[in-house]
């Protein structure tokens, strides 16, 4: 994702999450922390072709500090829901937790989204807790989930 991005993402976040969508400054803030030697946010977008112009489909972004991934924000236009794409965008996310050498990343979902739930577990994430009315203005809980990060390292061996 980047600058240009935001616009687009924010009409899909609106439309998706009209209650509790993410402000401008929000993503703003997001993206300046995703570039450079010192980036700790990885944040991706979508894109489809239709009838010769590129349209956003879905964006997700994650955030890491200390061995701690946290998916920001996930999420797949409606016309897009079944097509796979929430896994692919989650797939990304989960290579660069791997890459930012996080040993486990977290997320919240609401309660009600059972949809986004399936996905998480199909991925490994477990639940670990709730967040009581973290979902503002409509006072909605949050299922806080956790997935621990397979490392590749190699075993030693001893002669």
């Amino acid at each position: 994702m980047r600058w240009w991005d935001i616009e687009p993402v924010l009409a899909l976040e609106r439309d998706l999450f009209p209650e509790d969508a993410w402000s401008p400054g929000m993503f703003w803030s997001e993206l300046a922390h995703a570039r450079g030697p010192r980036a700790t946010r990885r944040y991706v977008v979508a894109e489809t072709t239709e009838s010769g112009s590129a349209r956003i489909v879905g964006y997700a972004g994650l955030a890491a500090a200390g061995g701690l991934g946290d998916v920001q924000t996930i999420a797949a236009a409606r016309d897009q829901w079944g097509t796979g794409l929430g896994a692919r965008l989650l797939t990304d996310l989960l290579q660069h937790a791997t890459a930012f050498e996080c040993e486990e990343v977290l997320l919240e979902v609401r309660v009600d989204n059972l949809r986004a739930q399936r996905l998480y577990e199909r991925f490994g994430f477990e639940p670990i807790g709730f967040r009581r009315g973290y979902y503002q203005p409509g006072n909605i809980d949050a299922l806080v989930m956790r997935h621990h990060v397979k490392t590749h390292q190699g075993t030693e061996t001893h002669g």
